[in-house]
C-alpha cells in the first residue's frame, strides 16, 4: 500500500468533476465544504480537516467515473452519508474529495417472493424500515440513530442498535451489496439468495468497513413478517451487578429471546430528569432495564410478558411497569433516547464517548471498577446501552479539569488505560460507532501484528494506492 504524496485538488481538477456530475454535482465553497468534512464526533479533532472539493454523485455511474478519475490522479475520497458517525469515520484526514451519498437515496424494489428490499445507499433508514412495513415486512436493524442516519453508513459501519440480540446487528440483514473499488470498477457481491459459498464472503468483509475497500451504492436487504404484537418493561433494579446478573437468566430461566434489553444507570436517569420536566418512577434506583419482546401471538406474548416480570421481582426488581400499547411504549423508549439526547445539549464539556464491548458476564466487573480508572484522569460518566450483548456507550466528562486544559491530552491517557482493562476483560474498543479516525491509534491494545498485517494486505488488495477514506480503521 502506498505511502505516496497525494495530488492536490485544483481548478482543473473542479472543471473535470463538474464535466463528470453536472454543475449542481459539485462544490468547492468553503462553508460548504467544512459542513461536510465533519461528523458527530465530540470533542472534535485537535486540528481541523476539510475537504478540498464535495461531490454529490446520483448514479453508481458517477460515483465509478469519479473514483476512476481520482485513483489515476492520486487524490483521497472520503465516503459520506448522513454524518451521523461518532469516530471520525467520515472526516476527510487528507483533504481532497468527499463523496456525500445523499442524492442516492432511492428504495429501488421490495420483493415479496424474496423477501428482499432493494436500497441506494442514501435513504434514511427510517423510510427503509417504513418502507418494508407498508408491504407488511420488517427490517430489523435497528441503530438508535434510524431517524437520521443513512442505510449505507449503518452497513459501512456494521451499525447495532437495540435489536441485535433477536435479531443482529445490520451484517445479519444484508444478502447483497453492489459497490464501486477504488479504480472505478464496479461489481455486485451476493444477491438474493441465501446460501453461496462460491467465493470469499466479501459481503461481510465490505460490511463494517468504514469506506475503506469500496463505495456500496445498492444494497439487498431481508426482511421478515412483521410482528404483530410488542410489549416493553420498564424495570428499575437496586444495583448495576443485580441488573446484570438478570439478563442472561431472561433466555436461560424465562424461556425468552428478547428483542431488546437496554441498560441505564441512575447517572444516566438523573440526567434525563434534570433535562427535562420527565419524573422517572424509582429514579434514585441504581439501574434500569428495558426488556421488549416481540412476536405474532398476544396471548403468548403476555405469557412470556408476566413469567418475565415475574423472574425480574425474584431477582430484585423494585417494581415491573409493563408497557403493551403504542403509547405507553413510546414513553418507556423516550426514557431511552433523552439519555443520548441529553448528553448532545448538555452544558458540559464532553471529554469522550466510548463504546467498548465486553462479554455480559463481565459488565459488572467493568462498571465496579471503571469509577477508579475514570477517578485517576479527573473524569466521571454516566452509562448506557445494550447490555445484553454487552456493548455499553459511556459518556466521560471532565471532573476539575481547567478550561485552559487540552481534553485531547487528556483524554489519549485515559482511554489507553480504560481500553488495557477491556482487553483484559476479553472485550474490545468499538461495538458499532466504529474505529475511524478516533480510535485507530489504539488498535494495537487489540490486534496483535500478524493482525493488523493481514488488515494491510486486505487493504492493499481493494486499493493499492490508499486513496479511499485513509487513515482509517486500518492501522
Amino acid at each position: 500500500m502506498t505511502n505516496a504524496a497525494y495530488f492536490k485538488v485544483t481548478e482543473k481538477t473542479i472543471a473535470d468533476l463538474i464535466d463528470m456530475l453536472g454543475q449542481s454535482g459539485v462544490t468547492a465553497d468553503r462553508e460548504k465544504r467544512a459542513a461536510y468534512s465533519i461528523d458527530e464526533t465530540i470533542p472534535r479533532f485537535e486540528r481541523e480537516y476539510v475537504a478540498d472539493a464535495v461531490c454529490f454523485p446520483e448514479n453508481t455511474e458517477q460515483v465509478s467515473m469519479v473514483m476512476k478519475y481520482a485513483n489515476e490522479h492520486l487524490i483521497p475520497v472520503t465516503p459520506r452519508g448522513a454524518g451521523t458517525g461518532l469516530s471520525g469515520g467520515a472526516v476527510p484526514s487528507r483533504g481532497g474529495i468527499v463523496m456525500s451519498m445523499e442524492r442516492m437515496n432511492a428504495i429501488l424494489e421490495i420483493d415479496h417472493a424474496n423477501r428482499t428490499l432493494t436500497t441506494e445507499p442514501g435513504a434514511v433508514t427510517a423510510e427503509v424500515t417504513k418502507a418494508a412495513r407498508e408491504h407488511g415486512m420488517f427490517y430489523a436493524g435497528d441503530p438508535c440513530s434510524g431517524d437520521i442516519s443513512f442505510i449505507g453508513g449503518n452497513v459501512a459501519e456494521n451499525a447495532g442498535g437495540n435489536k441485535v440480540i433477536k435479531y443482529g446487528a445490520t451484517g445479519a440483514h444484508v444478502l447483497g451489496l453492489e459497490a464501486v473499488l477504488p479504480d472505478g470498477s464496479v461489481v455486485m457481491f451476493g444477491g438474493k439468495r441465501r446460501k453461496d459459498v462460491t467465493s470469499y464472503d466479501f459481503i461481510h468483509l465490505i460490511v463494517g468497513s468504514e469506506g475503506t475497500l469500496g463505495i456500496v451504492t445498492k444494497i439487498i436487504l431481508n426482511l421478515i413478517p412483521y410482528p404483530k404484537c410488542v410489549t416493553d418493561l420498564l424495570v428499575p433494579m437496586p444495583s448495576v451487578e443485580a441488573a446484570v446478573k438478570l439478563v442472561p437468566l431472561i433466555t436461560t430461566e424465562g424461556g425468552v429471546i428478547p428483542s431488546s434489553v437496554e441498560f441505564m444507570d441512575r447517572k444516566s436517569i438523573r440526567n434525563v430528569e434534570d433535562y427535562t420536566s420527565l419524573r422517572i418512577p424509582h429514579s434514585d434506583a441504581a439501574a434500569f432495564l428495558i426488556i421488549q419482546m416481540d412476536g405474532m401471538d398476544r396471548r403468548q406474548l403476555w405469557s412470556d410478558a408476566e413469567r418475565i416480570g415475574d423472574l425480574c421481582v425474584r431477582n430484585g426488581a423494585v417494581e415491573v411497569f409493563v408497557a403493551e400499547d403504542r403509547n405507553a411504549r413510546d414513553r418507556v423508549w423516550r426514557i431511552r433516547k433523552l439519555v443520548a439526547e441529553e448528553e448532545w445539549t448538555n452544558a458540559m464539556p464532553i471529554l469522550s464517548k466510548e463504546d467498548i464491548v465486553v462479554p455480559v458476564s463481565e459488565i459488572s466487573k467493568f462498571l465496579d471498577r471503571l469509577p477508579e480508572i475514570l477517578a485517576r484522569h479527573r473524569a466521571i460518566c454516566n452509562a448506557y446501552g445494550h447490555i445484553a450483548d454487552g456493548n455499553i456507550h459511556i459518556t466521560v466528562f471532565p471532573d476539575g479539569i481547567g478550561e485552559d486544559e487540552n481534553l485531547h491530552e487528556l483524554a489519549h491517557p485515559m482511554r489507553r488505560e480504560l481500553y488495557a482493562f477491556v482487553k483484559e476483560l476479553g472485550g474490545t474498543l468499538s461495538g458499532e460507532h466504529g474505529v475511524g479516525l478516533k480510535r485507530k491509534q489504539y488498535t494495537d491494545i487489540f490486534l496483535n501484528e500478524a493482525q493488523i498485517e493481514l488488515m494491510k494486505r486486505v487493504k492493499a488488495a481493494f486499493d493499492p494506492n490508499n486513496i479511499l477514506n485513509p487513515d482509517k480503521l486500518v492501522p
